[in-house]
């Protein structure tokens, strides 16, 4: 109770975060955006790596697998907080959660994990889902419906870039590169839209404050809840973002629900579910033979 109520608490901050992420692309340029949130958890996560006791530039940290989750941090970061300034937050919090799915995919594809017909069935039934969310065959689908989903690929195969990074790396290393991925990203979106920065004033510096103070929150009550409980009881728990989401969409930007978007949620949280599941299941088969 005590892990999933963490969890809950957890991607109600990561929601507030978008929230605030959105709120701030409308009075300062995205580029800059990116540039102060980068900087903010950077600065917090090198914090932590140091008080315990942690080294932030070694020969491990800028190995192959580390310039590739890099990479796919920055993608994720770029697309997924244009998605946020540029589209609605419903949307993009609804289309966010396929990531699960995704990464059993790419599980199956790059490790060679043994993914059942009722599993890719479900990941099918997942990106079904992300189609009927985007609508790409309706006469509003523009190339912005697709910023969300490359976010999603991009956060998907920063957690599979993860899972092949070297242990010695610590929770705050890993934090602290993918802020520091999150800046480049911002970096390279100015110099290429050719947007200059401006003087933020006290009400962009309050919501950049605000995205990374409830970022940080966020991200302490993701590792409480890990540790806390066990992960096939707390990690259904990651869909209520998609409630926070919504929620905050409607009630803070205006946002209304299109039955697509509820009929597109409703696939893709049943198919991560499922595919949790079976991996809980199989995780409990007991040899016959034994």
């Amino acid at each position: 109770m005590i892990g999933s109520c963490w969890m809950i608490a957890a991607m109600a901050g990561f929601a507030v975060e978008d929230s605030f992420i959105k709120f701030s692309s409308s009075l300062l340029p995205i580029g800059q955006v990116l540039l102060l949130f980068g900087l903010g958890g950077g600065l917090v996560f090198a914090t932590g790596a140091i008080m315990n006791g942690d080294q932030l530039f070694t020969r491990q940290a800028v190995s192959p697998t580390m310039r590739v989750r890099m990479l796919f941090e920055i993608v994720a970061r770029l697309f997924f907080v244009l998605a946020l300034a540029l589209t609605p937050l419903s949307s993009a919090s609804a289309i966010l959660q396929a990531t699960p799915i995704v990464v059993v995919a790419g599980a199956a594809l790059l490790f060679g994990e043994q993914v059942g017909w009722r599993r890719w069935f479900a990941i099918c039934v997942g990106f079904v889902g992300v189609l009927i969310i985007i609508r790409p065959s309706a006469d509003g689908f523009t190339i912005l419906s697709l910023l969300a989903v490359i976010g999603m690929f991009g956060f998907a195969g920063r957690d599979l870039a993860s899972r092949a990074a070297p242990l010695a790396l610590s929770t705050f290393v890993l934090g602290f590169y993918g802020f520091i991925a999150i800046m480049i990203a911002g970096a390279l979106y100015s110099v290429w839209s050719g947007e200059a920065l401006v003087w933020p004033n006290s009400t962009a510096l309050l919501a950049s404050t605000g995205a990374v103070a409830f970022g940080v929150f966020a991200y302490i009550s993701l590792m409480k809840a890990m540790r806390t409980g066990e992960v096939s009881a707390v990690t259904p728990f990651r869909y209520t973002r998609l409630l926070f989401g919504i929620g905050l969409g409607v009630l803070w930007f205006g946002e209304k629900i299109e039955i697509s978007m509820i009929v597109g949620s409703s696939l893709i949280v049943v198919s991560g579910l499922f595919i949790m599941a079976r991996n809980d299941s199989k995780k409990h088969q007991v040899n016959p033979t034994l």
